[in-house]
């Protein structure tokens, strides 16, 4: 998910993918157009766009708030949390693990809607107080049609559709009953599927009934959660394919290394247009000190590829390597915080493989058609 950096909270980084600017846009369209001059009626076009602006602001400042205390529940738990990103449909707390246990799942689950709850009682009480002190109504509309949609966004989140909140409670509850965290996320996400099938039906019927803008509005919603529960359940069924397998049974042995004195015109002559990879790695007196891509080279001037060397472009190993003994998912958290999506493997200071991205895609579907082949299995389609 693409996106540009706000800053950070709490030690977690705050993006905002484009899409964010949709929503922003319907519900400022929403607020200023229509909520608030039914609710206020009377004032300028001028006040009706500033009620707007700062009441979708504060929505989502409450999502942001939403995802912050399932950011920081997780991190108590010991789950890694990268950061949060807001998009056309909320927010979302970017976790490299899953919970380790049913009743962290819960736990981790819960925090979300309460927290939801908690900013609704605030700015239903802002509301009350201001209506009682005689508040101008500007402040007393915008405060309670925040506590209405902060009650509304906890409800939804409590469906039992997997991946919202209350999926991932309903998914803890099979898990603590089953023990089996796999078929705890197959109901859950059929939960979600399901659900997102009947959001697309309903929409379908409000077209039908002439509500075209909320009619769409549901079918996209439908249409996202039903993805997001196929997408989620693969990515569970993939962790639980990669656990205890480990980097050198999927590492590509012994790969080509290039020096950091070749000149980048040299690397595309003899590698980047003779070998079928996009990635070496770079090798100083026998050891690892980088890797260079066919991206770091597209970002110089093709007049300063005989000038330019490897080292000056290249990306330095520290962050890039992994033991063979490591799991593969460990790799992959390496990989996450790499554009090249590789990491180097190293023994003992040498370099004896790399492992990339698709190199664990591959591996995982020939391992599901391998199983497929020894009779019923987990399945990474739904």
């Amino acid at each position: 998910m693409d996106g540009f950096r706000l800053g950070s909270i709490f030690g977690f980084e705050i993006k905002v993918d484009l899409s964010w600017f949709v929503i922003l846009f319907l519900i400022v369209w929403s607020f200023s157009g229509v909520v608030f001059p039914a609710r206020y009626p009377g004032q300028s076009p001028g006040a009706y766009f500033t009620m707007g602006i700062l009441g979708a602001l504060l929505f989502f400042v409450s999502l942001l708030a939403h995802e912050l205390s399932h950011s920081l529940v997780a991190r108590r738990k010991g789950i890694p949390v990268e950061g949060i990103t807001l998009f056309i449909f909320g927010g979302i707390a970017r976790t490299r693990t899953e919970a380790e246990t049913p009743g962290d799942e819960f736990v981790i689950a819960g925090v979300g809607p309460l927290a939801s709850m908690v900013i609704a009682a605030f700015f239903g009480a802002l509301w009350w107080i201001g209506s009682q002190a005689g508040l101008s109504p500007a402040v007393t509309v915008v405060a309670r049609y925040l506590a209405f949609l902060n009650v509304a966004l906890a409800v939804f989140n409590l469906l039992p559709g997997f991946p919202l909140d209350g999926g991932r409670l309903f998914r803890s509850i099979v898990w603590k009953v089953t023990g089996n965290v796999t078929t705890a996320t197959r109901w859950a996400s059929a939960g979600g599927t399901a659900l997102g099938y009947a959001l697309m039906a309903l929409g379908a019927l409000q077209l039908f009934g002439g509500a075209t803008i909320g009619g769409m509005w549901f079918i996209f919603i439908g249409w996202f959660l039903r993805n997001a529960a196929v997408m989620s359940l693969r990515q569970h069924l993939a962790r639980s394919l990669l656990d205890g397998v480990a980097v050198r049974d999927m590492m590509s042995p012994d790969p080509d290394v290039v020096p950091p004195t070749l000149t980048l015109q040299e690397l595309i002559d003899t590698h980047l247009l003779r070998k079928r990879h996009q990635a070496f790695p770079v090798v100083e007196s026998g050891r690892p000190v980088g890797l260079v891509t066919l991206q770091h080279v597209k970002k110089v001037s093709r007049d300063a590829w005989s000038s330019s060397h490897v080292v000056d472009v290249m990306r330095e190993v520290s962050q890039l390597t992994v033991g063979p003994r490591d799991s593969v998912t460990h790799a992959l958290e390496r990989m996450q915080d790499a554009d090249e999506r590789r990491v180097l493997v190293v023994k003992e200071g040498q370099l004896v493989g790399i492992l990339s991205a698709s190199d664990v895609a591959t591996w995982i579907q020939r391992s599901e058609e391998l199983e497929s082949l020894r009779g019923p299995s987990p399945s990474l389609t739904f």
